[in-house]
């Protein structure tokens, strides 16, 4: 028997399905009734629906003629619904442990799970609490409580959260202004959402609660400080249980934890938050990989340049970054003029592209400058290498004809391809486009935004839009690396710039003898070199590729009479390049081999009577392999090919 039957009194709509199927259906009929009708699995598994391009829920009645797309739980905008109504799950179970001791703010899905922020000035959460409030959520699960939509005005919903003492939600619904309000219900809970929700409780199986960390209101380092609960959750839970053993693996990896255990760097309150010091190991780390990108650019026709640290604040407003970046800036004055320390390199090379009269015969121009910037980053977002107030980033420039833009941009990606495919990731590509805050003209961006898609498309690689997420000059390629734990990592990205070139009113004579206009291609690599570091130690777990590990081999003696053998061969060693240390402790042989092993260093020579007498060495890798004997020369042209194979 069909579910939808034709009754004389009731008026009856057309429902189009995206396969251009038409259902007729009853007035008031809910997407979960017309999945249902196609099977009970559908059912089981949608969340959502499309009225057209309005995104609601799945148990909201069809009024009139509608394109209804389904939204199951197997989608990516399933999953984020499933994760934020998971999260009013949990805002749920805290109110119900808590009561009116803790207010709740806002619950979003985010990538990894979702979050939700709690005010209390009496209670501290602690990771302690989770199994409490895991096992509350589980019981209100399986309570199976709907989950109601609710159209109210917005002064009878401050009078609500006004008597439950929910402050937050007060201020939410009258900075929004507007006469009316959605709210959802589940059981006792109530908040203040948009939506869409899934249908029930019942349908929230897998989740898991991971950490807790304070946040400010809104942002505002000025307003109260939050208490965040991060959590994740999945549609099943051999997923959850996959993802908590790729967090395990990601805390492991942490590059905090492991530049301690290595001595690469560290951060000293007495410096500065923010700013990294780095140790003997990590500088040797940054230099090798430093004096790679010097040679990589060499390769491919770039100039090395070098900007000053401090700019006059007018060249900061005749860019632009004054009006719309100056709150990411540190100023200063020097003899009564006012400075800014520069958060980007650009002006500098502007400059020298200024400084004589040039043909288009010169075209293109690629400035490259490993070049350290300072960026008012908010303490809160402060992270390790991942996020600091002072880096370096292998920046160029490259001023070209419009004519050789598009030629341009392709270099760069090959170069980001080459690259990446050394340090052994793969990535993604995505184009940001014209933010809200942005200087030069629409049809500079329109330009400019073609000439990347454009580039794109000829190449043949893919790559999402990101809406309005473009610097303030001009739209970007940003290209994100997948690391060994499948993260992602906005690294190098390519931007194209129309604006600045007529700002500083840069020209060249072009093959007509007139004065043309050229446009600068901004582009990094790597990015920031501290950023990249951090994700690489991360991406290798600290087992650097030989080529780049900063002691690529330890030389162990077994005894003292083997010491004036080790430091023979370890100047053998550093004599053909190859980064090397002695460890003559009188200590036993199996302490030094696992003290080098946590080192992670790629190689230990064994040294003990038998190599001295035969004047060779015992080769061990880290990973507990052992070669054959091998003449000291013999052991450098083994080194010298493997770092072949990466580089």
């Amino acid at each position: 028997m069909p579910l939808f039957v034709r009754d004389n009194d009731m008026s009856m709509l057309n429902v189009t399905l995206p396969d251009g199927t038409v259902k007729e259906v009853p007035v008031g009929t809910t997407p979960l009734d017309v999945a249902r009708s196609i099977g009970e699995g559908l059912a089981r598994q949608t969340v959502a629906a499309y009225f057209g391009d309005d995104l609601v829920d799945a148990s909201r009645p069809i009024e009139s003629d509608v394109h209804l797309r389904l939204v199951t739980l197997n989608t990516p905008e399933g999953l984020e619904i499933y994760r934020h109504s998971t999260a009013h799950l949990m805002a749920h179970a805290v109110k119900e442990l808590f009561g009116r001791e803790v207010q709740v703010t806002i619950g979003p899905a985010i990538e990894s799970g979702f979050y939700y922020d709690f005010y209390s000035d009496t209670h501290t959460f602690s990771p302690e609490e989770f199994d409490k409030i895991e096992q509350k959520m589980a019981e209100l699960a399986k309570e199976n409580l709907p989950i109601e939509r609710q159209v109210v005005k917005s002064a009878e919903a401050i009078k609500l959260f006004n008597e439950m003492g929910e402050d937050y939600k007060v201020e939410l619904i009258e900075d929004l202004g507007e006469e009316e309000v959605s709210l959802y219900r589940q059981g006792t809970f109530v908040d203040l959402c948009r939506g869409p929700h899934i249908p029930s409780t019942g349908m929230l199986k897998a989740f898991k609660l991971t950490s807790v960390a304070g946040a400010y209101w809104r942002g505002d380092e000025k307003n109260a400080m939050l208490q965040r609960i991060y959590a994740t959750a999945f549609t099943d839970k051999k997923e959850l249980k996959q993802h908590l053993h790729r967090l395990e693996e990601a805390k492991k990896r942490d590059h905090r934890k492991l530049g301690r255990e290595l001595d690469l760097f560290s951060f000293n309150d007495e410096a500065g938050a923010g700013l990294v010091i780095w140790h003997p190991k990590g500088a040797l780390l940054r230099t090798i990989i430093e004096d790679f990108e010097k040679r990589e650019h060499f390769k491919r026709g770039y100039d090395i340049v070098m900007g000053p640290q401090i700019l006059r604040t007018e060249l900061w407003k005749t860019s632009g970054h004054f009006d719309n970046y100056r709150e990411n800036m540190y100023f200063t004055e020097v003899d009564e003029q006012s400075y800014g320390i520069k958060p980007m390199n650009c002006l500098a090379h502007m400059l020298i592209f200024k400084s004589k009269k040039r043909s288009y015969r010169d075209l293109p121009q690629r400035y490259f400058e490993l070049g350290t910037v300072h960026r008012h980053e908010k303490s809160g977002v402060l992270h390790g290498l991942l996020r600091v107030r002072g880096f370096t980033q292998d920046d160029a420039h490259i001023l070209c004809t419009p004519e050789q833009l598009d030629g341009e941009i392709k270099k760069v990606l090959g170069f980001v391809r080459d690259v990446m495919g050394i340090f052994g990731f793969e990535y993604e590509l995505e184009i940001s486009t014209r933010p809200e805050k942005a200087i030069g003209s629409d049809e500079d961006w329109e330009r400019a935004t073609h000439a990347l898609k454009s580039a794109l498309d000829d190449t043949g690689l893919p790559y999402e839009v990101n809406e309005g997420d473009g610097a303030f000059y001009g739209p970007k390629i940003d290209i994100k690396l997948k690391d060994a734990l499948d993260r992602k990592w906005q690294c190098a990205t390519i931007q194209c710039d129309f604006t600045l070139p007529e700002r500083f009113d840069l020209s060249y004579i072009g093959s007509d003898g007139e004065k043309h206009r050229p446009v600068m291609v901004h582009r990094v690599i790597l990015g920031a070199i501290e950023r990249f570091i951090g994700v690489l130690i991360e991406h290798y777990a600290g087992n650097f590729p030989l080529w780049i590990a900063p002691v690529q081999v330890k030389v162990l003696n077994v005894t003292d009479s083997q010491a004036a053998y080790v430091e023979q061969v370890c100047e053998e060693l550093r004599s053909e390049g190859v980064r090397v240390q002695a460890d003559l402790r009188n200590e036993k042989l199996g302490f030094k081999i696992r003290e080098a092993q946590m080192e992670k260093v790629p190689y230990m020579l064994v040294i003990g009577d038998q190599e001295v007498a035969a004047g060779t060495v015992t080769a061990r890798h880290r990973s507990g392999e052992n070669l054959e004997p091998m003449k000291p020369a013999d052991f450098i042209r083994f080194i010298h090919e493997e770092c072949k194979l990466y580089h």
